[in-house]
């Protein structure tokens, strides 16, 4: 079997989880926080608007980065910015990167901003929570909270017992760390995590969420990816639920879908768009139910580099409207 490993794929998982479960995020990282936030009232992704205040020099050790609008349950703003974001490795200039980007919100919208980071990296002593300038009678500075995902590395069997969903996420980005890129560690962690999602009587869409971020984050050579395949399949046959078939994983696997978007040659052309045009309406009707005639039509005449690049929004988006935006 070859030993070659592809790096672990942290960044769309914990984007896809956060969107999808932002309130267990909070109670389950930042349970201090959490009952501040009125959570009646849906929370607001802006994250795509971070680009336009010039968040696109981050450094390769950012995981990922949320900003989600929230109302406070004490009413004393109309609502708030919160900043997230999730640091995969030690950065000497995260704490002064934190500054930079809540004073960038804070100007941007006018509004209060919280800055809130979970640290995901290997490194237990690293705990960054402030960043102050003094001089001369001046003070320049923030202090932000943080939580150390490490520090639920000793709790496998309450990460385990768990039912909320960002406690079974903790366990698979530390079983994919402590798994050092060890294939047959990678895959008994991956096969594992996989059973242990039906375990908890999640809903069918929080089971799919979930399963995808798993693929995403967990990456097998070939051959053992084959053989989770296989055993997906008899999980599927057991639990009564289809997860996600073969041929669709292949497709994304096999880098298909990176080979749309950068163009194929001409002659197999319509057949890779056919494809494309299939992966992405089930995509769709997975994620959101029934997809409408409109959208059906938008889907028929779209090009091939527009379907994958939809394809791609596809497990950040919140509602069907913010796929096509």
């Amino acid at each position: 079997m070859p030993n070659t490993i592809l790096a672990a794929r942290y960044d769309l998982p914990w984007k896809a989880a956060l969107t999808h479960a932002l309130g267990d995020f909070m109670a389950f990282f930042f349970p201090d926080l959490s009952p501040e936030i009125d959570w009646k009232k849906r929370p607001r992704f802006r994250d795509k608007e971070l680009a336009g205040i010039g968040f696109g020099a981050a450094t390769n050790s950012m995981v990922a980065d949320k900003l989600v609008e929230v109302c406070l349950l004490d009413g004393s703003v109309q609502w708030v910015l919160i900043h997230i974001e999730v640091q995969a490795q030690r950065d000497t200039f995260l704490a002064r990167r934190m500054l930079d980007y809540n004073y960038r919100i804070f100007k941007q919208y006018e509004q209060p901003v919280a800055s809130l980071v979970l640290l995901a990296d290997e490194d237990p002593k690293w705990r960054p929570g402030e960043f102050h300038n003094r001089v001369l009678g001046t003070v320049m500075g923030i202090l932000f909270a943080n939580a150390k995902l490490l520090d639920h590395a000793n709790r496998t069997e309450e990460l385990e017992a768990s039912h909320n969903p960002f406690a079974w996420v903790t366990l698979a980005h530390l079983r994919t760390q402590q798994a050092r890129h060890d294939p047959d560690q990678l895959y008994a962690a991956k096969w594992q995590l996989t059973r242990l999602l039906f375990q908890h009587g999640w809903h069918k869409r929080r089971i799919i969420v979930l399963f995808n971020v798993i693929n995403w984050m967990v990456v097998l050579p070939e051959p053992l990816q084959e053989r989770y395949w296989k055993a997906v399949i008899r999980l599927e046959k057991e639990q009564k639920m289809e997860l996600i078939d073969p041929w669709e994983q292949r497709f994304l696997d096999k880098g298909l879908k990176k080979g749309l978007q950068q163009g194929l040659e001409q002659g197999r052309r319509e057949g890779r768009r056919e494809g494309a045009l299939a992966l992405l309406e089930r995509q769709l009707s997975r994620r959101f139910g029934p997809i409408p005639k409109t959208v059906r039509n938008k889907l028929a005449k779209a090009s091939l580099a527009q379907l994958a690049s939809w394809s791609d929004v596809v497990p950040e988006a919140a509602t069907l409207k913010e796929v096509f935006k």
